[in-house]
């Protein structure tokens, strides 16, 4: 039987286990793709884009939207399972906003570790870790995806 090309990269249960790293992804943002989010997602908050407003209002510079950061950090977790309608659950807690300079724009590394494998339901639990600059953006950041 000829396995289906959708079906080819999904991973399966049983080739994971608790402990087992994710590939560590990192995701660059610019100004740029915070306007086009920004278009995308009709949060046209003006700390995301006008550096001198961001600055009046206390930030150290223009900050990444917080669903931006969040989204771009499960991509880590949806290249792995194969099959982003695999992921069932995701929360975190925002720590620390990822500023965004203009000329150099900001980098999130993003890592994910399984921490919980559950055979009878096929669900797997993944932390994941987001940092920029050092300064980790994402606490308690727990993904859940149901495999096969």
């Amino acid at each position: 039987m000829e396995e289906t090309t959708a079906a080819a990269g999904i991973r399966r249960l049983a080739e994971v286990a608790v402990g087992d790293a994710l590939p560590a992804k990192t995701i660059h943002v610019d100004r740029a793709r915070l306007v086009q989010y920004a278009g995308a997602s009709l949060d046209r908050n003006r700390i995301h884009w006008d550096e001198t407003f961001a600055k009046s209002v206390g930030l150290p510079d223009v900050i990444a939207h917080g669903m931006f950061t969040m989204g771009a950090a499960v991509t880590v977790v949806t290249e792995w399972v194969g099959d982003a309608g695999r992921v069932i659950e995701y929360g975190t807690r925002f720590t620390r906003p990822v500023v965004v300079p203009y000329e150099a724009g900001a980098d999130i590394e993003v890592a994910g570790v399984v921490k919980a494998v559950d055979a009878e339901t096929g669900r797997v639990t993944v932390e994941l870790t987001a940092t920029a600059s050092g300064d980790k953006v994402l606490g308690r950041a727990l993904a859940v995806a149901r495999l096969d």
